[in-house]
């Protein structure tokens, strides 16, 4: 079943819902960046949170970068999302052992760690980005999307993300959802959703039973009490291109690119999203040069 993304409301009109199965998303991400068990879970549910809270934004043209660093052995992990469902991301580490130093099962929230933040970056075209982070709470990623969207965005929220390996290492279920609190909710209708929440199976066991998001959703508002509102297909998805990584050459310092070019002969770049690799040989090389030598005088 190819991904894709729920959106809906309580029929009471007190909650925002998302829903997302995003299996193939983070088993192509798992291919591309050749991950660990650990490391797997641990990019898969960044990119699942990222595009959860990509989606919950109302310009068409907003995108979103999520950055994690909690110092752990994950080391930084990076996810990009537009509101289109279009996702990608990396991780500094991609081969985080299964267990710690004290021989004992690794968990997510000691790989990714808890000192550092969840830095939000929101772009719009035509404005300046904006940034916001708080700090991480427990390195677990729903957690700290939770707390991120309550002290940052001002929205009461739940952010579940679960992936679960098969016996082969390769992803058996991935997805989550996303419950946002809409004005006008009272204490006693908040406080039923956060007990159905607490007393939802595994993400995981859902999805294995029933591959459909909406099925996340009706555990935890019931059968009959959403309206979907629309479904949107989600994939991982790199806009990378020579073309624009040649552009990016051209910013750094022209001394830099001549020793390239008189060293090297031309330049290789791989990309962290996806890892596509562009080759510049002694001609392109020169023509950026050439190009980067006319930015730096109009800059003068």
């Amino acid at each position: 079943m190819d991904d894709y993304l729920v959106k809906a409301t309580s029929t009471d009109g007190l909650f925002r819902a998302y829903a997302v199965n995003a299996k193939q998303n983070v088993a192509t991400a798992q291919k591309d960046h050749h991950t660990s068990a650990v490391s797997s879970v641990v990019l898969g549910r960044v990119l699942i949170a990222t595009t959860m809270l990509a989606t919950s934004v109302n310009k068409n043209d907003e995108a979103i970068t999520a950055k994690i660093n909690g110092k752990g052995m994950t080391g930084e992990i990076v996810a990009d999302s537009d509101a289109n469902g279009h996702v990608k991301g990396f991780m500094h580490n991609p081969q985080v052992p299964v267990t710690n130093d004290a021989g004992q099962a690794m968990t997510i929230g000691e790989a990714v760690g808890t000192d550092g933040f969840v830095e939000v970056t929101r772009t719009s075209e035509g404005e300046d980005p904006y940034t916001s982070s708080v700090p991480l709470t427990s390195g677990e990623i729903g957690d700290d999307f939770t707390y991120y969207l309550a002290q940052s965005e001002q929205i009461p929220s739940a952010v579940g993300v679960s992936v679960t390996l098969d016996q082969k290492g390769g992803i058996e279920t991935a997805g989550g959802y996303l419950i946002q609190v809409l004005p006008g909710a009272k204490d006693e209708a908040i406080t039923k959703i956060v007990n159905r929440i607490n007393a939802l199976p595994a993400i995981s066991e859902i999805l294995k039973t029933d591959e459909l998001p909406e099925s996340i959703l009706e555990h935890i508002f019931g059968k009959g009490n959403l309206h979907f509102l629309n479904k949107m297909p989600v994939e991982f998805y790199c806009n990378c291109s020579k073309v624009k990584f040649g552009r990016d050459l051209e910013g750094l310092p022209v001394p830099q690119l001549e020793t390239m070019l008189k060293e090297d002969k031309g330049i290789d770049v791989t990309c962290n999203f996806c890892q596509s690799k562009y080759h510049y040989n002694e001609d392109e090389l020169a023509t950026i040069i050439a190009a980067a030598k006319s930015r730096s005088q109009k800059s003068e």
